[in-house]
């Protein structure tokens, strides 16, 4: 028994899948810019050559 779909369901459909369209794109490009910030920030807050060797003779000291 086959049911015959009506102009108000296809209406229906239409709006609901340009809504999850529009969803979809929006959630897609505010992690895209999200990933790129993320990057953008961790490249910058690398530490620095002398940070590395204060932290170093600590280290050294408690294994004498």
């Amino acid at each position: 028994m086959g049911t015959s779909l009506t102009p108000e369901f296809w209406r229906l459909f239409a709006v609901l899948f340009v809504i999850a369209l529009a969803v979809t794109f929006a959630a897609a490009t505010a992690l895209d810019a999200l990933v790129l910030w993320a990057r953008q920030h961790r490249t910058r807050r690398r530490p620095s050559a002398s940070c590395v060797n204060r932290a170093a003779p600590a280290k050294y000291k408690a294994s004498l």
